[in-house]
């Protein structure tokens, strides 16, 4: 009778055991010796086979000015898009242009959010009650599931007989997710037993209300991870001499685009911040599916006194870390230390660089449009 999984572990003889499947269901005729790795995925991904090949490009030097982030930084970026890169390029040439980009970084949120069920309406006050007195004590319980995280604060939002605990976390150079739900779940256990011992109440460690993977209204709001501006006010010469545009053009552009992305119902005000955030987050061992709930951006430009243009990029959600997971893998590391994102604070400071890297590819694809060159650019490059 033939295996309908494939093996489980992560030595050699696990791994070729899933190889010898593959090729058993397939036909395929796969090279166990060829594929195996040196790198220890534990805690990255169960039942690996090996890598895919994802094409790396680099861009700048690219000057940032920001409260973590300062100096110049190339950036290391993932994609399979033609055009994509050459478009950072151009993108950080015209920043460099107009002095480089400002970051102002925000705060850091992760959020979790279980709901309770009560027995009653009546009873909501009094849990809500409840959380606020003991919150001291739920603090020090979600501190000693790790070191690492943080209870900031808990809001609660009551729908009907149930309660929505939006735990607020921060969790330093971690990006997060896990250690929030491992927390909250230590917590919630506690609240479980401790609010009325005899008659326990029920929980789902998560409502959906955290927009964990989604992009939602909520983080755009309220934020998931790091929350950081990016800004650059462009002279009005280097419109004329480098992008041979007018800057009325130019400011009409961006802020005439949000009345398609609102008729559209997008979240947020932005041409392609998706982009960005997946040629870094691919390059540096970040988790992809962020991306959802990380792409709701807010573009904006307005024409200053001195005719320069300041284009504005805020990132409310920014789900990135510098330590764990896929940050540990040899070529992302690599990536992450030309960055100068390793040790304290470096995950701050790679979330500033997040955000002006997003703003140049804002920018470039800006330009691109106004110049009605995005059908060239991309006969051009793919």
């Amino acid at each position: 009778m033939s295996k309908k999984r494939p093996p489980s572990g992560y030595d050699f003889a696990s791994f070729k055991k899933r190889i010898d499947f593959i090729n058993e269901k397939t036909g395929l005729k796969l090279n166990a010796e060829k594929r195996w790795w040196d790198e220890d995925l534990k805690g990255i991904i169960e039942n690996p086979i090996g890598f895919v090949k994802v094409p790396l490009a680099i861009a700048g030097p690219l000057k940032i000015q920001g409260d973590y982030a300062k100096g110049e930084f190339l950036i290391p970026f993932c994609t399979l898009e033609g055009s994509l890169a050459i478009s950072l390029v151009n993108g950080v040439f015209i920043a460099n242009q107009a002095g480089g980009i400002n970051t102002h970084y925000l705060k850091q949120e992760m959020p979790r959010s279980p709901m309770f069920f009560l027995p009653s309406l009546e009873s909501e006050a009094i849990f809500k009650k409840w959380i606020e007195q003991n919150f001291p004590r739920i603090k020090e319980v979600a501190k000693e599931s790790s070191s690492s995280i943080e209870l900031l604060k808990i809001d609660s939002y009551p729908v009907g007989r149930k309660v929505i605990l939006d735990f607020i976390f921060s969790t330093g150079n971690y990006s997060g997710q896990n250690l929030a739900t491992i927390a909250t779940q230590a917590v919630c256990e506690f609240i479980q037993k401790a609010f009325d011992k005899e008659n326990p109440l029920s929980f789902l460690i998560e409502s959906n209300f955290s927009g964990d993977k989604n992009g939602c209204y909520r983080n755009l709001i309220k934020g998931r991870g790091h929350a950081a501006i990016a800004t650059v006010n462009i002279p009005e010469k280097v419109f004329k001499r480098v992008l041979h545009l007018d800057v009325q053009e130019a400011e009409n552009s961006l802020n005439h685009g949000a009345l398609a992305s609102s008729l559209a119902g997008l979240i947020g005000h932005n041409l392609h911040t998706a982009n960005a955030l997946a040629g870094l987050y691919l390059a540096t061992g970040q988790d992809l599916a962020c991306v959802a709930e990380n792409s709701g951006s807010l573009l904006h430009g307005e024409i200053l006194s001195d005719g320069s243009l300041e284009c504005s990029l805020t990132l409310p959600s920014i789900t990135v870390g510098t330590e764990g997971n896929g940050t540990v893998l040899v070529d992302q590391q690599t990536n992450l230390r030309m960055l100068g994102c390793l040790g304290e604070d470096s995950s701050k400071k790679f979330a500033e660089i997040v955000a002006a890297v997003a703003l140049a590819l804002e920018i470039s694809l800006g330009t691109a449009i106004n110049h009605n060159d995005l059908a060239n650019a991309h006969k051009k490059y793919g």
